[in-house]
This record gives structure tokens, C-alpha cells and sequence, in this order.
């Protein structure tokens, strides 16, 4: 049978699609999506644990014990989410889980109970999976347009995870301040309404764009076109990376809170970690096209491990920011690496299935990474012994990837 996840074609008779005429358009809309998946819904729980954490009582476990249960979810949505686009296509995936991620964030700012506000992380997650999977399955059809821009294009998707850190930067103390002008007994609330009501207004933006590219799904045939064990490298390498990075986006704000980091300060950090992962679509764009094989999520996870290591080992206000600057310009181009991996070595009816084996992984790494390092956090050392670890799966990582051949026959 042959597959119905084909690049779509104008007819003679009909003008050009937006994803035809206005490719840069189109992606910077496909990456709300990946704003309201991990920009807003995952990563502004950064910003927010320290008040829930010093509301609540909370140990570092249980701290990071909310984005393990995001994780969870994560990885519920990522094995469920292959056979919703098959039946519903990618689009509804990618606005139904936008409007769920949304509802699930502002549902977060109506509770204090840890087991509800876990429950609802877990479920926000299931949310998140759909949209990242189904948006990196759209933008991958997308760069099949243009493909001399194609690294660029999907660079620009995940890229856009770094408009929701930036929202989330500037949003998070505005509602908190108002919620503390206004005597809330639990300000952090307000901030989770808001985030959720920004998720529902880039649902709205990305919806009608979204539809100008094909997401008829694979049959379920074409599925046994991805087979595990030539991608076993790239698929451990990417685990190591799940758990390594998600320590340091995590708790990064709570080190640095506790290393004196005044709010406007760290405000100014996050924002410019946010900027610097938007940038990240241009900076490796071309390794992304390059490299058909695991260099790039090698090079990338090193890079990466340098960073998330040096506010382990100094509290210096400039290498601190250096640290954010080079998290946020690498850490989300290691998965549009494995993007390229899959679009490189796997024909287009299996994109889908490629895709969510690698977004299973990150999300069994994301599981264990949050709760391990609190865990750690919780002991001698504290946290800045806990990003060490996650720096060591980092580097782990970076030697996985770095074994990953290329198919034969790759383009």
C-alpha cells in the first residue's frame, strides 16, 4: 500500500499554499507549538518552583517530582500520539493538544494539593507530547518545500520553544507581583491562569497556518520502516540527553536564587536563555544539514554538558550568563538533530514513527532526570552537586551519539 503522507501539491488551478509562498511564516507559526509544549507548559515551572517550594514546603524531590510527573505524561502522549494522527491527522493533534495543554496549565492554578497539581502536570504532558510530535511531523513536511532550507526551517520550529521561555520570563513575575499586590494567599496560582491563557491565544495563532500543510497520516504498514537497532546509538545518546538537560532547566533558577541572584536578574537571564534558543535555528542549521549521521547531537550534548557544569562550579554573575546563553542556543537544536537524523535516513511515510521513538526516549530520560537530581539536590552538595550529574549524562550522552552512523543510502 502506498503511503498517503506525501508533500502537497498545488493544483495549476489554485494559487499557492502558505506553506509554498511563505515557508519562514508558516514554521515561525508552526513554532507556537513548540512554545505552548515545552516553552510554557514545561519549562516556566522553572520560575515557579521556587514560590511553590517556599509556599508549600516542599523538599527538592518533591520539586522535581512535578516535572517527572510532566515527563510521564510526556511519554504517555508520545505512545499514543502516532495512532491519533493516524486517525485524526497531524493538524488536530498538534490545535487539540494546544487547547488541552492550556486548559491543564490554568486548571494547575486552581489547587495546592501536591497529588492534584502532579496529576495535572502528568496530563499537561500527555498534552505537550502531541503538539511537539505532531508540529515536528508538520515541519518536517514543510522543509520537503524547500528543502535548501530545510534545516533552517525546522531549526525554526523547536526554536520557537524559546519564544514561550522568553513569555514565561517576562509573564511569570508580572503575575506574581500582581498576585502579591492584590494579598493572593497563593500568588504562584495567578502566574499558571496566565500562562494557560497565553497557550489558548497561540493555539489560536498557529491553527489557520497549520492547515496549509499536508498532515494525512501514515498508514500503520509504513510504521515497520523504522527499525530500532540501526538508530540504537542515536536513541541512547538522546536518552542521556533527556536526562541531563532537564536537571538544568529544572532547577537552574533555584540555584541561582540561591547564590543571591536578585529577581530582576534572573529575569534578564532566563529572557536572554530564551532569545538564545530562537537564535539556535540559524546557528546550526548547516551541521543539521550537513551531518547525516550522530555528529551533530555528539557535538551539541558536549556543548551543552560545558554549560549546564559551570554554575555547579562558580556563582561569577558573567559565567552564569555564559552558561545560559549557550544552554539556550544549543539545548533544543540536539532535538531538531534528531529531526534531521530521521529525515536524512528513513524514507517520508516513516518520518512519523522515526520521530515518536526518538520523543520516547527524551521523555524516558525526562523522567528520570528531575526527581533524580531533587534527589540528589536533597544531600550533601545540594543542587549545584545534582548539575554535575546532569552534566555527566550530558557527556554520556555526547559519546552515545557520537557512534551513530548514518544509514546506507541516506540522503
Amino acid at each position: 500500500m502506498k503511503s498517503t503522507l506525501k508533500a502537497p501539491v498545488d493544483s495549476p488551478a489554485s494559487a499557492p499554499s502558505l506553506a509554498a509562498r511563505r515557508p519562514f511564516l508558516t514554521a515561525l507559526a508552526l513554532s507556537l507549538g513548540a512554545a505552548v509544549s515545552l516553552g510554557l507548559t514545561r519549562f516556566s515551572y522553572a520560575l515557579l518552583l521556587p514560590p511553590m517550594r517556599d509556599d508549600l514546603g516542599w523538599s527538592y524531590l518533591l520539586s522535581g517530582s512535578m516535572n517527572t510527573g510532566n515527563a510521564l505524561g510526556y511519554f504517555i502522549g508520545a505512545l499514543i500520539t502516532p495512532a491519533i494522527m493516524r486517525r485524526f491527522g497531524a493538524q488536530a493533534a498538534l490545535v487539540g493538544g494546544a487547547v488541552l495543554a492550556g486548559i491543564f496549565m490554568m486548571l494547575s492554578g486552581l489547587v495546592v494539593n501536591a497529588e492534584l497539581l502532579i496529576l495535572q502536570r502528568v496530563l499537561a504532558g500527555i498534552a505537550s507530547a502531541a503538539i511537539f510530535i505532531a508540529g515536528g511531523v508538520l515541519a518536517a513536511r514543510l522543509s520537503l518545500l524547500h528543502p535548501d532550507r530545510a534545516g533552517l526551517l525546522i531549526g525554526i520550529y523547536y526554536g520557537g520553544t524559546g519564544i514561550g521561555i522568553v513569555i514565561s520570563a517576562l509573564l511569570v513575575p508580572l503575575a506574581l507581583a500582581a498576585a502579591g499586590a492584590s494579598g493572593a494567599a497563593h500568588g504562584w496560582q495567578w502566574a499558571w491562569v496566565a500562562l494557560g491563557a497565553v497557550c489558548l491565544l497561540a493555539t489560536v495563532a498557529m491553527a489557520l497556518p497549520a492547515r496549509h500543510i499536508d498532515g494525512a497520516a501514515s498508514p500503520a504498514s509504513a510504521h515497520g520502516n523504522f527499525r530500532l537497532r540501526p538508530f540504537a546509538f542515536g536513541l541512547l545518546g538522546y536518552l542521556m540527553f533527556g536526562v541531563g538537560y532537564i536537571g538544568y532547566m529544572t532547577f537552574v533558577i533555584a540555584v541561582l536564587k540561591e547564590q543571591g541572584m536578585g529577581a530582576g536578574t534572573i529575569t534578564l537571564f532566563y529572557s536572554m536563555l530564551g532569545v538564545a534558543v530562537i537564535a539556535s535555528s540559524r546557528i546550526w542549521a548547516r551541521m543539521l544539514d550537513r551531518f547525516k549521521g550522530g555528529q551533530s547531537m555528539a557535538v551539541l550534548n558536549g556543548l551543552l554538558g560545558v554549560a549546564t557544569i559551570m554554575p555547579a562550579l562558580t556563582s561569577a554573575p558573567v559565567l552564569v550568563f555564559v552558561s545560559g546563553l549557550m544552554f539556550g542556543a544549543i539545548f533544543l537544536s540536539v532535538v531538531a538533530s534528531t529531526t534531521a537524523l530521521v529525515r536524512h535516513n528513513l524514507p517520508q511515510h516513516a518520518w512519523s514513527s522515526g520521530i515518536s521513538a526518538f520523543t520516547t526516549v527524551f521523555a524516558l530520560g525526562q523522567i528520570v532526570g528531575p526527581s533524580m537530581i531533587g534527589w540528589i539536590a536533597d544531600g550533601p552538595g545540594g543542587l549545584q552537586r545534582g548539575l554535575i550529574y546532569s552534566a555527566v549524562a550530558l557527556f554520556a550522552g555526547a559519546v552515545l551519539a557520537s557512534r551513530q552512523r548514518a544509514l546506507e543510502g541516506s540522503k
